[in-house]
């Protein structure tokens, strides 16, 4: 990177295989790199993390289009994934049907997916996980 930048850090209690699965198919995430906590080169300070942790994920990146996000399992405390939302940009109608549909198996439509003063198609809702999305297709004027 050649330039300062935010990237999301996603903490998911010990769950965080199955959601990178889930968003690989709901928008359509590439995995880049995962790490679990047998792989570590060193291992974690007693206590830690639980005794039951070796198979879960240390740490985690993937893409969503061109935007990274980390994810992990955490060190054995809940997820509390509040106070935020990841917010995708889909190119057309039918991309941002297809992965608020998915995105919502299993979670909570908070604002169901229709076209609003800003955005021609926009939605938000809770996953399964408990991770706040918003889906917001750009206005034609403002995706050139």
């Amino acid at each position: 990177m050649n330039q300062t930048s935010i990237v999301p850090y996603l903490f998911f209690g010990g769950r965080c295989e199955d959601a990178l699965n889930f968003y690989k198919d709901a928008v359509d995430a590439q995995l880049d790199m995962m790490m679990r906590f047998s792989d570590s080169p060193e291992p974690p300070p007693p206590g830690a993390v639980p005794p039951d942790f070796d198979n879960k994920i240390m740490h985690a990146s993937f893409r969503i289009g061109s935007s990274l996000v980390m994810a992990s399992d955490g060190c054995g405390g809940a997820s509390t994934m509040s106070g935020f939302a990841l917010s995708v940009i889909p190119v057309n109608k039918e991309d941002a049907t297809r992965m608020f549909n998915a995105l919502a198996d299993g979670g909570t439509v908070t604002m169901p997916l229709g076209e609003t003063f800003f955005s021609p198609c926009f939605g938000m809702l809770k996953d399964r996980f408990g991770m706040e999305w918003m889906i917001a297709m750009q206005p034609a004027e403002q995706a050139a």
